[in-house]
């Protein structure tokens, strides 16, 4: 038999041990170019050690991620193709939508550029002569925001590049990161954001050819993730982050975040 002061003792610390909270955390649906480009790794800590809510992101295309929060799987979406985040809204699946920050397109390429698009500030002009040579284009194909916007360009010249699809139109299929190794690979033009392309250290000699033109402004937003449709959703976690980062911390948190000298997301919450 156990000692009586013992058995005493257990039951004193089997009334008095409290139970572990379960750990604050919302899960975070958004893009490969955020997540590729490091600023989560930058900004998330500030968070997390300012809440205690810890975010765990899913980094996908815009279109998987939006899928995958309509379907309940996140707390918080946020991604960069605004007419789909205002559908998703819309249609009920989010509470509402807020800028947050914003980048640019560029299109790369070889140091040969075998369309001569080099120094041009005209992405359909561009377009439209790496098609008319056939020049190798690599897409990511995945309904990622970068690729919506690369379909919407090639929507304004007039060509359907898909219907060369494998020859010199490559659809990946892949993140950004992954498509811009291909790309490198086989020396091909491609479509990317800045931020990917300014931590992106697989370069070799390949320099942007095309940059400034007003389409390729890079709009993300931020959505909490409707919980009148999703009761599973944490909401005031999710809204906590939302606040956040748009705030004045989670916005100079994005301003101070540079990779050799350069601003990779530049924050424009209102």
């Amino acid at each position: 038999m156990f000692p009586r002061n013992l058995l005493c003792l257990l039951s004193i610390a089997l009334l008095v041990s409290p139970v572990t909270a379960a750990e604050r955390s919302i899960l975070l649906q958004s893009t490969t170019s955020t997540a590729n480009s490091g600023l989560y790794n930058a900004i998330l800590p500030q968070f997390e050690k300012e809440t205690g809510i810890k975010v765990h992101v899913v980094a996908v295309g815009t279109g998987q991620a939006i899928k995958n929060a309509m379907n309940g799987d996140g707390d918080v979406l946020l991604v960069h193709a605004k007419p789909a985040e205002e559908k998703f809204v819309a249609e009920g699946y989010g509470v509402e939508r807020f800028d947050v920050m914003y980048n640019d397109f560029i299109i790369v390429g070889p140091p040969t550029d075998p369309a001569d698009t080099d120094g041009s500030r005209d992405a359909e002009a561009a377009l439209r002569k790496i098609a008319e040579t056939r020049s190798l284009f690599a897409s990511r194909g995945d309904n990622s925001g970068t690729h919506k916007k690369e379909q919407a360009l090639w929507k304004d010249t007039g060509i359907d590049p898909t219907a060369d699809s494998g020859t010199w139109y490559r659809e990946t299929g892949s993140g950004m990161g992954a498509t811009l190794n291909a790309a490198v690979g086989m020396g091909a033009y491609t479509l990317t954001d800045r931020g990917t392309w300014i931590s992106f250290r697989n370069k070799g000699d390949f320099q942007i050819v095309v940059e400034g033109d007003s389409r390729l402004f890079n709009q993300y937003g931020v959505i909490l993730v409707n919980p009148a449709r999703h009761p599973n959703v944490r909401k005031e976690d999710g809204q906590a982050f939302i606040d956040w980062i748009r705030g004045n911390k989670g916005q100079q948190a994005i301003a101070d975040y540079k990779l050799d000298g350069q601003q990779l997301f530049f924050p424009n919450a209102k």
